[in-house]
């Protein structure tokens, strides 16, 4: 397997990336990694981590051009010839790489992506899928987390066909269930889009598991396997979860330093609180896919750690291993039917 990466992409890169990368080395014996970036800079990291002794395992593409986290998409495209993004891309699409990996801009690595390795035919748009924590200690894949901020229902449709296939696939969940975010649980809930989604989702023998809608509050409870949403309201929903994460971790330590008392608290409750903070480290529910495209695509977050960024590493590795696009190109077939379905439900429900 080889896996193209961008060095240079994410807040705190190349240097979360080489170090991500030499965990990698280790557990993944049979991975080759293509690294695009400075050379200047990624040198003195790979002697840092000793990693010259894979020579054989990796190799060096230098570049000098970064695309930057704020630089405008449309921009970032335009003037991308010769970046660590662009060139890592292209390594998947000449077929030197399996599959590419980047922290880094996550509008520019969409827009790349769709214009370089370009969409499955009969997907519209791609997705950007990743997995969330659950209470029951499982967890819950939820798509579209950003990917489109405007949607019609064929593109709800196509994403929880694909979110389908990728947890009978990877997650290797018998029957995964899918619910629809919306703003009620109750079946009258929600605009023309998301009813006719859940109608179509409903009467479609392709989707095996459809179990109606989900709120928010309910999105970290395990309820479904599968949560299926549009890119703007999946993308606020995320940075919500991540807020939270991040103030109730402040708030404690607020708390608990408050007094000698809730510092005698805090040490008796300490084994709980870690094993709560291990549960749930966002760093290994990092790594997301973007489902749709002709071969494998995976954004870690751009704030990540070395730690977070191998585990994006791991999703990389599991998609291509278990061929999830060659899956998905055989489970379009299936779209004409979702589609007809689709049609005919805005054509005749008076309802909505």
């Amino acid at each position: 397997m080889r896996l193209s990466i961008d060095a240079m992409g994410g807040d705190h890169a190349p240097s979360i990336v080489i170090e991500g990368m030499a965990r990698a080395l280790k557990e993944f014996p049979n991975v080759f990694f293509l690294l695009f970036g400075k050379e200047a800079s990624l040198t003195p990291l790979l002697k840092k981590h000793d990693l010259f002794r894979f020579k054989d395992r990796f190799e060096v593409h230098n570049t000098d051009e970064v695309i930057t986290a704020d630089m405008k998409p449309t921009v970032a495209i335009r003037r991308s010839k010769n970046s660590s993004l662009r060139l890592a891309i292209e390594a998947v699409h000449k077929k030197d790489a399996d599959a590419v990996i980047s922290a880094g801009n996550t509008g520019a690595f969409m827009g790349l992506s769709k214009l370089i390795l370009k969409t499955i035919p009969g997907i519209d748009r791609p997705a950007i899928a990743a997995l969330i924590p659950a209470l029951n200690g499982s967890h819950t894949l939820m798509l579209d987390l950003g990917a489109n901020a405007e949607y019609a229902p064929s593109h709800l449709t196509q994403f929880a066909l694909m979110a389908q296939i990728f947890s009978e696939d990877v997650l290797k969940r018998n029957n995964p269930s899918i619910g629809l975010l919306n703003i009620g649980a109750e079946n009258p809930k929600g605009n023309i889009a998301i009813q006719t989604t859940a109608q179509v989702l409903r009467e479609s023998s392709w989707i095996k598991n459809f179990q109606g809608f989900i709120e928010g509050d309910d999105l970290l409870v395990g309820k479904f396997d599968i949560i299926v949403t549009d890119g703007f309201t999946g993308n606020v929903a995320l940075k919500t979860m991540e807020g939270t994460y991040r103030f109730m971790q402040s708030a404690l330590k607020e708390h608990f330093s408050a007094s000698l008392r809730t510092k005698l608290g805090y040490l008796i409750s300490r084994p709980a609180f870690k094993g709560l903070k291990t549960a749930y480290d966002p760093r290994k529910y990092n790594g997301a896919v973007f489902l749709g495209l002709n071969s494998p695509a995976i954004k870690s977050h751009g704030g990540t750690d070395a730690e977070g960024f191998y585990y994006a590493l791991r999703v990389a590795v599991n998609t291509v291993e278990n061929n999830v696009n060659t899956h998905i190109v055989k489970g379009i077939a299936h779209l004409d039917t979702l589609n007809a379905a689709e049609s005919r439900t805005l054509k005749s429900d008076d309802k909505l």
